[in-house]
């Protein structure tokens, strides 16, 4: 199993899949957020490993310049 964190929720999921398909799965809006593992920063075609732990950074939006 692999493990998601936002903020102070963790969320388990299946070894195997891509950061994309795990987002999707515990219903996270990819373009919502960005995932680092142990310090740098990860794409969505990413496989996670078993006893991955993925840190996710909601991303701010919004507002005009």
């Amino acid at each position: 199993m692999a493990k998601l964190i936002l903020r102070n929720k963790e969320f388990e999921v299946h070894a195997g899949m891509t950061l994309l398909s795990a987002l999707k799965k515990i219903n996270i809006v990819p373009e919502s957020v960005i995932a680092t593992k142990n310090g740098e920063m990860i794409l969505e075609d990413e496989i996670l490993k078993d006893g991955d732990v993925i840190k996710l950074i909601m991303v701010i939006s919004g507002g005009s310049i």
